[in-house]
């Protein structure tokens, strides 16, 4: 039975196999693998709809796409989408991230030079200084940008014109957005996590890129492992290739991706010792719960926000996490998935 003191202290996410968070080596194995049309998308078949509907009207009307917000948990696909709508569009694309634009120069400049039906790509939006967002609602609503100039009594306003373009916002946290801010997007979508029959599919698509041979029920495997989350599956399979490679016939099958999974300590749902540190601690130091995510944080040695934004979405999508008014408790699969017995108390919760 696994046991609080035998899990290690947790590392930091961006080291995780397991994060849905892009880390460095992933950059250049993500632009060969990323699908470049809507048709090449796998998955997400509501949100594809929506979008192939709104293109194809905005290009036979020949004007700019309304406004888009993506949503979801990271690792799903958005920035991937965005630059699907500008190669359908046939437009030009421009990506930026939030926590860039420190001050209003930074996105004045970009405003100030977008072309005529110009993707501009912002990824973490709800990251945006309130400062910057007012910038941008004049230039989303009107297509006109106000620029003061000069200083003190002396200062004046001179409003520019702004080509027609279309903005695309992209959250992992659409509930930090302002109401003002949201109110622009005339296009809201939000992308779910994926099941294992559409992630078997990216998984040997992906495999076929890379070159590498691989069978169904080892494509299965690596799919069932990869919390949903295509990015999770790409990574998985980078890494299970490698072991076949050195330790296999250079064939990923059941056997040798199931041999490489558990080398990587990534279990049968996906989890690794952060899920399992997490669990464990609601189990095994608070009696299954409920405990507030502050407390739970000041435990773990992690930000309430990387609990919330990043570790928990999973755990409550499959069921072993309830977020309750009082705070998080662990459901009955999670004392199965450890094979430990919950007290009476306990089980009155579930």
């Amino acid at each position: 039975m696994a046991t609080l003191k035998n899990i290690p202290k947790l590392p930091p996410e961006r080291e995780r196999l397991v994060s849905a968070a892009p880390v460095e080596d992933d950059s250049s194995f993500e632009l060969k693998l990323r699908p470049q049309r809507l048709a090449e998308f796998i998955g997400q078949s509501k949100v594809k709809e929506n979008l192939a509907v709104a293109i194809e009207a905005a290009r036979s009307r020949g004007e700019a796409l309304d406004h888009v917000l993506l949503s979801g948990p990271p690792g799903l696909g958005k920035t991937t989408l965005a630059n699907i709508i500008a190669n359908e569009l046939g437009a030009a694309f421009q990506q930026t991230s939030g926590p860039t634009l420190q001050i209003k120069g930074d996105l004045t400049a970009i405003l100030t030079n977008v072309r005529d039906k110009q993707v501009l790509f912002i990824d973490e939006v709800h990251r945006l200084q309130p400062a910057l967002e007012e910038i941008l609602y004049s230039a989303l609503e009107d297509y006109k940008l106000d620029i003061i100039i000069g200083q003190g009594p002396s200062a004046r306003t001179h409003t520019m014109d702004v080509k027609p373009f279309t903005f695309i916002g992209a959250t992992t946290r659409a509930g930090l957005l302002s109401a003002p801010l949201r109110s622009r997007f005339g296009i809201m979508l939000r992308l779910e996590f994926y099941g294992h029959d559409d992630l078997l599919i990216i998984v040997k698509r992906s495999a076929e890129i890379l070159g590498v041979e691989v069978d169904k029920a080892g494509a299965m495997e690596i799919a069932s492992r990869s919390r949903g989350t295509p990015r999770i599956a790409n990574r998985l399979l980078r890494r299970v290739r490698d072991y076949a490679q050195v330790r296999g016939a250079g064939k990923i099958d059941l056997p040798t991706a199931q041999a490489a999974l558990q080398m990587l300590e990534v279990d049968r749902h996906g989890f690794d010792e952060i899920d399992r540190k997490l669990l464990l601690t609601i189990i095994e130091k608070y009696q299954g719960g409920p405990v507030g995510v502050n407390t739970l944080a000041a435990a773990l040695a992690e930000e309430p926000d990387a609990i919330e934004e990043i570790y928990e979405p999973f755990l409550i999508q499959i069921g072993f996490l309830n977020r309750t008014p009082r705070g998080r408790v662990a459901t009955q699969l999670a004392y199965e998935h450890f094979g430990i017995t919950p007290n009476r108390r306990q089980s009155s919760l579930f």
